[in-house]
């Protein structure tokens, strides 16, 4: 039995893959920012077959509440073998965070970057572990601005997201130089395109196509979810790290999301956003 802490672990991929960890018969972490879904999904995982389920009420956008998490998971556990960061938001309009922090970058990045980093102690200790990141294909045509990572300037939310995803891929690359001999890996990966709740941000206008596509052209969560569980799981990618996965197959990704330099420069900027010593 292993243990696994998921962020949005309430709803699409995250709650699919751990109710199918569950089934394995794995300890489950579940994340979520509301109370009600969050018992409603520790239910279901229970159901599945987890002998455990912890879960952990947490906005992944604010800071001070994923600090809050990392003190409680580390109260908690004193083993984590997984660590998926999952959590994820498509904004229409740029939005700010309590911290001042562009929010597609706050959540799909920022907060996972801290959160791992305040663990990471905890995962070297339990070695071997992984670190996983939900990123996306959305990456590949992304850029980084790193005199502008708050998105004030020109901001879309395609190119939000996408910048957020390329994020993903180059901190898993970083994460993998850095913890070299230590027994733990980090894979950044593309689950599909599935069928979430992310796309509910989508203008109302677009909401009957957006239907139709979902039903005719993407994949169920369960499906999407396979991606994060073979990551988390199967021993031939045990020893593999700062790669990115499509169909759980290590594929290149876009020549800017390779760039050592940029990713080193990445950790720099997340670790002065987050307060973190660099």
């Amino acid at each position: 039995m292993k243990t696994m802490l998921i962020t949005g672990a309430t709803s699409g991929i995250g709650l699919a893959a751990a109710r199918q960890l569950a089934a394995e018969g794995h300890r489950l972490a579940l994340v979520g920012r509301d109370q009600g879904k969050l018992t409603a999904a520790a239910d279901q995982v229970r159901a599945a077959g987890a002998p455990v389920v912890d879960t952990y009420l947490c906005d992944i956008g604010s800071q001070a509440s994923v600090r809050q998490l990392a003190e409680a998971v580390r109260a908690d556990h004193d083993h984590l073998d997984v660590l998926a960061n999952n959590a994820g938001g498509f904004h229409m309009r740029r939005t700010e965070t309590d911290d001042g922090v562009e929010a597609t970058f706050a959540v799909n990045h920022l907060g996972g970057f801290l959160l791992t980093e305040l663990l990471l102690d905890l995962l070297i200790a339990s070695a071997p572990a992984r670190i996983l990141f939900t990123s996306s294909v959305l990456h590949y045509g992304s850029t980084l601005d790193f005199d502008d990572l708050s998105f004030r300037h020109g901001y879309t939310p395609n190119a939000a997201y996408g910048r957020s995803k390329l994020a993903n891929i180059l901190y898993a690359r970083d994460l993998a130089h850095r913890l070299q001999g230590t027994g733990v890996t980090a894979n950044a990966f593309h689950p599909g395109a599935v069928a979430t709740n992310i796309w509910d941000a989508a203008p109302k206008f677009t909401k009957p196509a957006l239907a139709l596509t979902k039903r005719l052209f993407m994949i169920t969560p369960e499906e999407g979810a396979k991606a994060l569980t073979y990551l988390a799981t199967d021993p031939d990618v045990a020893a593999v790290s700062g790669c990115y996965f499509q169909r759980n197959r290590v594929k290149a990704p876009t020549a800017t999301a390779q760039d050592d330099a940029a990713a080193r420069r990445l950790h720099l900027a997340c670790a002065e956003l987050t307060g973190l010593p660099a």
